[in-house]
């Protein structure tokens, strides 16, 4: 993929030559050169797109969210940014600044749980921790309503879809009581953490620098967050695998024991796509439950892909209505071939999730993505990226 890039960017603009007895001829070579730049870069964009179709934004604003939009929308946008925009910011920023300061009060005088240079409170119990579940739960719902999630379409998948038809149905009500040791799930957003949130309140894992951030920092700690450098190959990032690990085991032994959520494709999607599964959530050899998110919409989308953050969040809030559909899967009880297996085990949970939730499975991920939005950026270092990438 890196040589065919090479190719594609080593194009030589086609040129027409001057005539030397036209004296209007160093004028008239300009548009010629110019209309011929353009359309080089067009299909190179195109064949990008062909490449990496698992990050191209395909709705109304387009790559980087800076598409030509339609009049009709230039005045819904318009609109938005003078009445939902400023109304939703100050109520999000309530809301997050209430649960903040529920999990300041609830931690006050507890010593955070510190191993292999993490940090969290998810060892609290009682009253404590119920109180920051439960609320936590309620504000993350409440929090997406006020961003126009008003509803959301949850589905249950029947387990005859998904579990061997020779066990007997003692067996199958047998295992749906075990609980799972992890959820997994599909990725496209920062808002799928908000869902789970409100759905189950789960731990995940987060960049390192979440942890440091205002508000959101112990937020993310009384979630019980594992917290990861992703470019770190010392030995501490086995650290954070053995971690995982034991939190996938003790969720699915302890009830007590908070829920994790992993997210196995490693980055966001733009919701068409199901890339190859990482085996973090599959290492332990504990059932998970497969969870399938789609965000569906007509003008902009909510998945986070080809876009500044920034951009994403001034035009989230000013669509009216955002929707999202949740498919949930039956609880997947892996075989001992599985157990013995992970990446085995993660090739399979992903087959599943691709086959119920209708999604293209694609042998791209992160490394490929940087080289798209290098390009879509108009990044000079582009042929570097691609020679690391062969390296």
């Amino acid at each position: 993929m890196g040589s065919e890039l090479k190719d594609l960017n080593s194009k030589p603009a086609k040129t027409q030559q001057p005539d030397p007895n036209d004296d209007d001829a160093s004028a008239k070579d300009h548009r010629p050169l110019l209309e011929s730049t353009a359309s080089s870069a067009a299909e190179d964009i195109q064949e990008l797109e062909k490449k990496f179709a698992a990050f191209v934004r395909n709705d109304v604003y387009g790559s980087l969210g800076c598409g030509k939009l339609p009049l009709k929308e230039k005045l819904l946008l318009g609109i938005a940014l003078v009445t939902l925009l400023p109304l939703r910011l100050l109520l999000v920023m309530s809301i997050l600044v209430l649960y903040y300061l529920i999990c300041k009060i609830f931690t006050l005088c507890s010593a955070p749980n510190l191993e292999e240079d993490q940090e969290d409170y998810a060892h609290l119990g009682g009253c404590r921790r119920a109180v920051i579940l439960q609320s936590g739960r309620y504000l993350s719902r409440l929090l997406l309503f006020m961003v126009g999630f008003y509803w959301i379409n949850e589905t249950h998948k029947d387990s005859a879809n998904t579990q061997d038809n020779s066990k007997t149905e003692s067996t199958k009500q047998s295992e749906e009581r075990v609980r799972p040791g992890a959820i997994v799930s599909n990725h496209l957003s920062y808002l799928d953490v908000l869902y789970h949130m409100s759905s189950s309140f789960p731990s995940f894992v987060a960049k390192k620098a979440v942890s440091k951030l205002p508000l959101v920092g112990l937020i993310g700690k009384c979630l019980g967050c594992v917290f990861v450098q992703r470019e770190s190959k010392s030995s501490d990032f086995k650290g954070v695998a053995g971690i995982v690990t034991d939190r996938v085991r003790n969720a699915h032994q302890n009830e007590l024991a908070p829920m994790i959520l992993l997210f196995p494709e490693g980055t966001t999607t733009n919701g068409d796509f199901l890339l190859p599964f990482k085996t973090g959530a599959f290492l332990a050899g504990a059932p998970v439950m497969p969870v399938i998110l789609r965000y569906s919409y007509r003008r902009f989308s909510p998945a986070w892909e080809s876009i500044s953050g920034v951009r994403h969040v001034v035009f989230l809030l000013c669509q009216f209505v955002n929707n999202l559909e949740v498919t949930r899967l039956p609880i997947y009880h892996p075989s001992q071939q599985e157990k013995d297996n992970p990446k085995l085990y993660a090739n399979n949970v992903r087959k599943l999730m691709a086959a119920e939730g209708d999604l293209i499975v694609s042998d791209i991920g992160l490394a490929e993505k940087r080289i798209y939005l290098a390009a879509l950026n108009g990044n000079n270092r582009l042929p570097s990226v691609l020679h690391q990438k062969n390296d």
